[in-house]
């Protein structure tokens, strides 16, 4: 299989109909080696539009999804990064790529010494893997310029949006299937977020956030 001509034709065929423009993010799509975190027996899918099998029940989410979160997030080079839910590691080199430190949380154990296995062959310093419940994190734990949602919530978790910096940015997908909604908020003050959903998307569930039932009586 020629990788680099299917990484080519998943960054044009994939990702960037999805609104995908900004040249840094697609830039990272060509420097990370996602075939280096698909797990051997589904090496040749690396690019293929589906959702990767991964250990525990978990998977690795489609590229189109990845792409549209770093597009949101917007990005920058100074910026401090954390990442709910590692899986193989794929989104956090990405992000890696990006800003200046990430600090990806997986619960996992198989699945966080795998992401951190990956991480360390392909190089990436900058990257730390952290095994935890997201959903006890505090802004004891840090505070964030972005904090990027790998999988889909009931509605954004308000222990999340207490670790965002003063114009931060969270991006998760929000909502029931089959309606889900990309949601982006930013943080305008010490008690004020501005909350936008530009898009549509269907993630699958991360673990221990709480999930409603859509009809309660």
């Amino acid at each position: 299989m020629n990788f680099d001509e299917a990484r080519y034709l998943m960054i044009e065929q994939q990702i960037r109909p999805w609104n995908v423009e900004a040249p840094s993010v697609r830039q990272a799509f060509v420097t990370v080696k996602r075939e280096d975190f698909v797990p051997f027996a589904f090496r040749e899918l690396a690019f293929a539009e589906i959702e990767i099998p991964l250990a525990q029940g978990q998977c690795m989410l489609m590229p189109y999804l990845e792409g549209r979160w770093l597009q949101e997030a917007v990005i920058q080079s100074s910026d401090t990064v954390l990442e709910i839910g590692t899986g193989s590691g794929f989104t956090a080199a990405l992000l890696g790529t990006l800003a200046r430190e990430v600090v990806s949380v997986e619960m996992v154990p198989e699945l966080a010494t795998a992401a951190k296995n990956n991480l360390r062959t392909n190089g990436f310093v900058n990257v730390e893997v952290r095994e935890q419940d997201a959903s006890t994190l505090t802004e004891k734990d840090g505070t964030y310029d972005a904090i990027v949602l790998s999988g889909s919530v009931a509605e954004v978790p308000k222990n999340l949006l207490s670790m965002l910096k003063i114009g931060g940015r969270l991006v998760a997908v929000v909502g029931y299937k089959p309606i889900m909604r990309g949601t982006l908020v930013q943080r305008i003050s010490a008690t004020e977020f501005k909350t936008t959903e530009p898009w549509d998307a269907v993630a699958p569930r991360l673990s221990r956030f709480p999930d409603k039932p859509a009809f309660q009586l």
